[in-house]
């Protein structure tokens, strides 16, 4: 590229931050893929047009019991790309759920010399619905895109609606260029990541043909991390904890409130869950966990440096790992299996005492440990054989993706050109994803977001979610130039 987009993106920050974005930069400065660019590659504002796909998606609210939200959001990608040429047969909107949808959109690729590409394709995720969010939570309208400070706020601006955003305004921008990949490059847009995963499960396992790559890259994870406002160190998750629920239920025949029992299914169930919350799994760090404490503790300062030092090693520092822990719900996180309550629902009248009481309790466990191990653990800790433990999910265990030579050299130039000196460090997501289901399917999984900022203030899921405006527009500058290296650009 002859100029960096992320350079005319502070001249946009500074417009946007005085009030307005009527004289936006113009991003002309694409290498095109043919000897003379398309007349709208020169003249149109891709910049503009990643904010307006953004601020589009964000409208939606695509949340689990409003499936008409998520298909609508769907269609509307699926038009965006339709109108910007791609063939209507290789923008599809599928689902296993007719009230759903979710987006194959397939970027056809050929041969060097002409005929049919020779390289695998390669499979680009992000997730269309969120977690919903309630305005009388929030301090305005979360499903409205809003510049404050600094920030794109509003649900789903970091969990995961900008990684749309990121690809398919880099379809559209490949596609003005009249570039022609390599390889065939799939995005692969789900309907339900945040609730069933049904979605993903259906295209690896029914639809194979839809979605078959060699490597996936998803926008659900990894990204970069802030030290002092500045970009400190690059993460590819390469792996992820299992998503496993449970519900814990207290029983009791109940009875008019005015004449109280001994026993109370609320009191049962609360004293239950206080046991739960003073109890912590062991430490297990695992090989990606121990590699990303290895290499961060050199972009780390004080006693953190030295923890993570500790913790790196065979056996792992337990009271180092304790004071990481304590600092950081990140670090903690990826250092143990973790469980916490959720929801809570008890009772059926003001003037009856309560007849069940039940708790939702998430775990998220390290790989290579047994959720069967950790529902034994849950009976232990609760220690009273009358409330009952169920599991609500049948878990799904996946490996580590390896971090290829070929993955690492497509990352690090970009990396390198774009935040000079900042490490690539590989990483183990605390969360789980749509990616848990890929790698089930034996297609890796790696996920660079691209989004920097600070790993203890992230919102996804919280109160006020917030991207920077600058590490956005950041991000949509390596989306555009990560699909151009992945495909022979």
């Amino acid at each position: 590229m002859r100029g960096k987009l992320g350079f005319l993106v502070m001249a946009w920050v500074s417009c946007a931050v005085a009030g307005g974005v009527a004289d936006v930069a113009v991003f002309a400065g694409a290498t095109p893929a043919i000897e003379e660019p398309a007349t709208r590659a020169q003249t149109r504002d891709y910049a503009a047009l990643s904010k307006e796909i953004y601020a589009e998606l964000i409208a939606f609210r695509s949340t689990a019991d409003m499936p008409e939200n998520v298909k609508a959001a769907a269609e509307a990608i699926q038009r965006r790309l339709i109108d910007a040429g791609f063939p209507a047969e290789d923008v599809q909107v599928v689902s296993p759920d007719p009230a759903l949808g979710s987006v194959v959109a397939r970027f056809r690729g050929q041969a060097p010399g002409g005929g049919p590409p020779t390289r695998e394709p390669v499979m680009l995720m992000a997730h269309i619905d969120v977690v919903d969010a309630l305005r009388s939570d929030w301090d305005f309208e979360p499903f409205e895109l809003r510049e404050i400070d600094g920030y794109f706020y509003g649900r789903g601006t970091e969990d995961n609606k900008a990684g749309i955003a990121h690809i398919v305004t880099s379809f559209i921008w490949m596609r003005d260029e009249g570039y022609v990949p390599d390889r065939d490059l799939i995005a692969v847009f789900t309907a339900d990541e945040e609730t069933s995963s049904d979605a993903i499960k259906y295209l690896v396992r029914e639809r194979r043909d839809l979605v078959d790559s060699a490597f996936a890259i998803n926008a659900d994870a990894g990204g970069g991390e802030l030290f002092d406002g500045e970009p400190n160190i690059f993460n590819v998750q390469a792996a992820e904890k299992i998503y496993v629920t449970f519900r814990f239920t207290a029983t009791n025949p109940g009875g008019h409130s005015s004449r109280p029992r001994p026993d109370n299914a609320i009191y049962e169930l609360t004293m239950a869950l206080a046991r739960l919350s003073e109890f912590t799994f062991p430490v297990d760090v695992g090989e990606v966990a121990r590699l990303y404490f290895e290499r961060s503790s050199s972009f780390t300062d004080g006693q953190a440096a030295v923890d993570m030092q500790a913790v790196a090693k065979d056996p792992p520092d337990g009271a180092a790992a304790a004071r990481l822990s304590a600092d950081s719900p990140f670090y903690n996180a990826i250092l143990h299996t973790t469980c916490v309550a959720t929801r809570l629902a008890a009772g059926h009248a003001d003037n009856a005492l309560p007849q069940t009481a039940e708790a939702t309790v998430n775990c998220r466990v390290l790989p290579g440990q047994n959720p069967d191990d950790v529902e034994a653990t849950l009976r232990e800790v609760v220690g009273n054989d009358e409330i009952q433990i169920t599991r609500v999910n049948t878990p799904t265990a996946s490996d580590p993706s390896p971090l290829t030579e070929e993955i690492m050299g497509i990352l690090e130039p970009i990396v390198e050109d774009m935040w000079p000196g900042v490490p690539i460090i590989p990483t183990m997501s605390p969360g789980a994803t749509d990616g848990n289901y890929v790698r089930n399917a034996g297609i890796p999984v790696y996920g660079v977001a691209a989004i920097f900022g600070d790993p203890n203030d992230s919102r996804a899921h919280g109160q006020n979610e917030r991207v920077g405006i600058k590490e956005y527009y950041d991000a949509q500058e390596f989306w555009y130039r990560l699909l151009k290296s992945l495909s022979g650009g």
